[in-house]
């Protein structure tokens, strides 16, 4: 869920006074307190980086983030505050603060992905890493087809450029430029594969190590050309008969960042201008580009997409778009549908709607060492299909051991990009990591990488458009390596295809001796995994900020000794009649070998059959990776046939552990047979939610319906996530849609006279079965439409004796909805003597961020403090206390500039002098 504007306090900042007097203040640009802090909280100070300005709350890091396809979000403890917004340079990012309460300072963090990324993360519990990786495996057998080899075709490679077009909800056009690379002498038409890049910098300066966002580039700066990163990718693909195209997406990518889908629908919406290109250039060859009219004309009936990071939900956009037509408003494309999507290919994606296209195939690559979206939220294309779609199109999932996020793409690649580029796996000098650090066994270089990334998608392209099943044993589970994709260590496996279900821990499930766990929940009982435990499963990924999702379970168990049966029994018996052999995907503790489980059937009628024992591995993983991720395993069903089981009526399943001791959870399980099944792609009914813009009003209570529309046929059932603007709780239910009607979202606002920031109600929905999502994001905007109190400052004890205190009051015309912050600076007095930095008390001063050595004005490094009047009350006090010197000294004084936070603008208000008389001569 999109929370870019209701983030902190407008107040974020306060100094606890002394004892009696009302209000806040506190040093800018020291680390400051925050207001409406617990109990015996006031006194924290924000961690190093942090800081409020101009109304926003602020981090800045010493080096370059780097734009990637994660959101880099403000989070307070469980709590999203919001997707902050970077400053060009990738160093400061920005929030705009709406008056919310956080709670501690302490709890503040900047997380990309499940990556922190301030000061705080490497002390963060359970973020230490650990000391050893699993030893490397031995590799599985060699599939006896190989798909990455090179083909037999001669290949040509040009561009095109077209005229620029201009997509909803983006100020400047969007480029229509694309690298082409196909086939010269390949017969008839060619089944195409088009490419999608990522969110990475859009431009660079030639000779200066940085990039920005910006678009159109700056004079001076050039375009970073990311869609020529996949050429290894598309050559080889042609020489196989493959048309490929790589398009480029930076005008996206510069303005995403205000998109409520962060780019999804955009993306989806140049995909398919240049597949209708394609198509009107198939029907009239004559007016085709150079590039295209060089290479073998493009069969527009089989098209693979391939998206890398936030260009894989872009394709997968364009593929659910391409079936179920999105609402015309939004769409930049409205024209017919001249191809067919069969099948996406998602490299490093992000998925942030959780809303796969449930009946396209697809392959998403897990890079093992992703320092970018590093949660590996893209395990959600495969999970995220199940029980919604007719599930038999064949989801993969291939976990790459030792990729990174960038080196997919050359052109995001150190020493073969033309712009600046980097590894975008963080690693610690001083405590490498043991499997993703440059010099760990477990890590692959850029070559390496990029070699088993071309053999994985030749590999996808040979499966989902030319149908050769020979290669789906690289894909499904069943252990088999491709010599082409050189030392890589590719594990898989997959839902959907000719698996039927058979344990599912969504659906209501009976548990012995182990428990149904929620994936996403804060309680410590119910939870799957432990906050403590280090490491992260992308199968547990949040969706839309909830911290708890009731409908995502797993199983899981722990032991001590062996022998003991975990018995999962479903409210109904399944079928596992007609399957060869029953899958499992299970998950244990990286690093760990040996996990030995007997799996055991017991049909309707009480007989039960050992259908034999599975071993399962660990992962290699370290605290900054997210590896606890399941492994699939079978064990064939003829015993079962051979004992006279009813696999048509099975009743239960269960797994006993034979190792000493051990942790699994379990994710699913499946009957499974060989071979891919035909799919077609169905228009599910689409749910797409809207936002609606209403004023507070001064009085009453109103409720408005959140603008949500469903279209095509049928009905289906979605997951909805309503959040509450002020406390960020989200209240997760699950409703029935039906095509043509309409559903019931309200949001009841209560009208008054008081001041208060915009409130955003976010909606978030997914689909739970037979339905699609395309707009994922949407809610009702309330626009404040009362005035800002007037505020007035007021002299308690402007003139004192040295030893008191000088103390002025904020007073408000009328209480606010949220705090009013106002703002001190320091000044240099016009004549006489400053007070200095050993005039005040250095407790007082110290938590400033100053000292009093050397002694100097107080002015002098420009220091300010804040005052805080906190919500429905109307005064606060800023004090400066002076103490008493054994020196005879002539009247000292401070000068203070005021100013009032109103609408993210600083509004300058009076001048302030403080006197302070010897309290010798007084």
């Amino acid at each position: 869920m999109r929370q870019v504007s209701r983030a902190l306090t407008a107040a974020l900042a306060a100094v606890a006074l002394a004892a009696g007097v009302p209000g806040p203040a506190h040093a800018q640009p020291a680390a400051e307190p925050i207001p409406g802090a617990p109990p015996g909280a006031s006194g924290e100070r924000l961690p190093e980086g942090w800081r409020v300005e101009g109304g926003e709350l602020v981090w800045s890091s010493p080096e370059p983030v780097g734009m990637g396809g994660a959101l880099v979000e403000f989070r307070s403890g469980e709590h999203t505050l919001g997707v902050a917004e970077p400053s060009p340079d990738q160093r400061t990012f920005r929030l705009r603060l709406d008056g919310a309460k956080i709670g501690r300072a302490s709890e503040l963090q900047v997380v990309a992905g499940s990556r922190r990324l301030d000061a705080g993360a490497e002390q963060a519990p359970g973020q230490r890493r650990s000391t050893a990786a699993a030893a490397p495996q031995e590799p599985f057998p060699a599939n006896p087809v190989d798909p990455g080899v090179a083909g037999k075709y001669r290949t040509t490679s040009g561009e095109y450029v077209l005229k620029s077009v201009r997509l909803p909800g983006y100020a400047e056009p969007v480029e229509m430029r694309a690298t082409v690379v196909g086939p010269t002498d390949a017969p008839g038409k060619r089944p195409l594969a088009l490419f999608l890049h990522g969110r990475s910098a859009t431009c660079y300066e030639p000779g200066e190590n940085s990039a920005g966002m910006q678009w159109p580039c700056k004079p001076g700066h050039k375009a970073v050309p990311s869609y020529r990163g996949f050429l290894h990718d598309q050559k080889r693909l042609a020489s196989q008969g493959y048309v490929t195209v790589s398009i480029s997406a930076n005008g996206v990518n510069a303005q995403d960042g205000r998109a409520a889908d962060f780019g999804a629908q955009a993306r989806s919406s140049l995909v398919r201008r240049h597949l209708a290109r394609w198509a009107a250039w198939g029907a009239n060859p004559a007016k085709a580009p150079e590039a295209v009219h060089a290479t073998e004309p493009a069969d527009l009936s089989k098209v693979l997409l391939v998206g890398h990071s936030r260009g894989g939900e872009g394709v997968n956009r364009a593929a659910l778009d391409s079936v179920s037509p999105p609402p015309p408003a939004e769409d930049g494309y409205r024209g017919p549908v001249g191809w067919r999507i069969r099948g996406t290919v998602l490299i490093g994606p992000t998925i942030f709607g959780q809303n796969p296209t449930p009946d396209v195939p697809s392959m998403t690559i897990l890079p093992g060492c992703d320092g970018d979206v590093s949660d590996l939220q893209g395990q959600i294309y495969l999970d995220g299909t199940r029980g919604i779609g007719r599930g038999t199109a064949l989801h993969s999932a291939v976990y790459m051991v030792g990729a990174n996020h960038n080196f997919f793409n050359t052109e995001w690649t150190p020493g073969q990009a033309e712009a600046p580029a980097a590894d975008d796996f963080w690693d610690d000098k001083n405590n490498p990591d043991p499997v993703c650090s440059a010099q760990a066994r477990t890590r692959l270089s850029a070559k390496q990488q990029q070699t088993a990334g071309t053999t994985y998608i030749a590999a996808a392209a040979r499966l989902f458009l030319a149908g050769d099943d020979r290669v789906r044993p690289l894909l499904d589970g069943s252990g088999r390596r491709a010599p082409s994709a050189g030392p890589a260590r590719v594990l898989t496996h997959a839902v959907g295809g000719h698996r039927t279900p058979a344990i599912r821990p969504d659906d209501p499930l009976s548990v012995t001796n182990g428990r149904v766990c929620r994936q996403i929940t804060t309680s410590t009982t119910r939870a799957c995994r432990p906050d403590s435990d280090p490491g992260r499963s992308p199968h547990f990924a949040s969706w839309a900020d909830t911290t708890s999702e009731p409908g995502r379970n797993a199983v899981t168990a722990r032991w001590t000794e062996p022998g003991t049966p975990v018995r999962l029994t479903p409210e109904r018996a399944f079928s596992l009649a007609g399957s060869d052999a029953l899958a499992l995907r299970v998950i244990v503790p990286p690093n760990t070998r040996g996990t030995r489980l007997d799996i055991a059937l017991t049909d309707t009628s009480g007989k039960r059959v050992r259908l034999g024992q599975v071993t399962v591995d660990g992962l290699p993983g370290s605290a900054s990776t997210a590896a606890h991720w399941a492994r699939e395993v079978r064990v064939p069903l003829k015993a079962a046939v051979s004992a006279g089981a009813d696999l048509k009526r099975t009743q239960s399943l269960e797994l006993t552990p034979r190792s000493s001791s051990g942790e699994f959870w379990l994710m699913d399980a499946w009957g499974w047979r060989p071979g891919t099944p035909a799919v077609r792609p169905v228009a599910l009914p689409r749910v797409d939610i809207g936002r609606l813009t209403v004023k507070e009003g001064d009085s009453g209570t109103r409720t408005y319906r959140v603008p949500v529309q469903v279209t095509g046929k049928g009905t289906g059932v979605v997951k909805l996530a309503v959040r509450d603007p002020e406390t960020y709780t989200s209240t997760v239910r699950t409703v029935t849609v039906k095509a043509g009607g309409s559903v019931g979202v309200s949001i009841t606002v209560e009208g008054n006279s008081r001041y208060n920031y915009d409130l955003r109600h976010e909606v978030a929905a997914k689909a739970v079965r037979g339905t699609a999502v395309g707009g994922a994001f949407g809610g009702v905007l309330v626009e404040n439409d009362d005035p800002m109190p007037t505020v007035s400052v007021i002299p308690v004890a402007d003139s004192v004796t040295e030893g008191q205190k000088l103390t002025w009051k904020v007073e408000l015309s009328r209480p606010a909805d949220t705090t009013i912050e106002t703002r001190f600076d320091l000044m240099p007095v016009s004549e006489g003597t400053e007070l200095s930095t050993k005039d005040v008390d250095e407790e007082w001063l110290s938590e400033l961020g100053e000292s009093a050595d050397p002694e100097r004005p107080l002015s002098t490094d420009g220091p300010s403090l804040w005052a805080s009047v906190p919500k429905g009350e109307t005064s606060a006090a800023v004090s400066v206390p002076t103490v008493t010197d054994a020196l005879t000294e002539s009247e000292e004084s401070l000068r203070m500039q005021v100013y009032v936070l109103k609408e993210n603008e600083w509004l300058e208000g009076p001048l302030l002098t403080g006197k302070v008389a010897d309290a010798r001569q007084g």
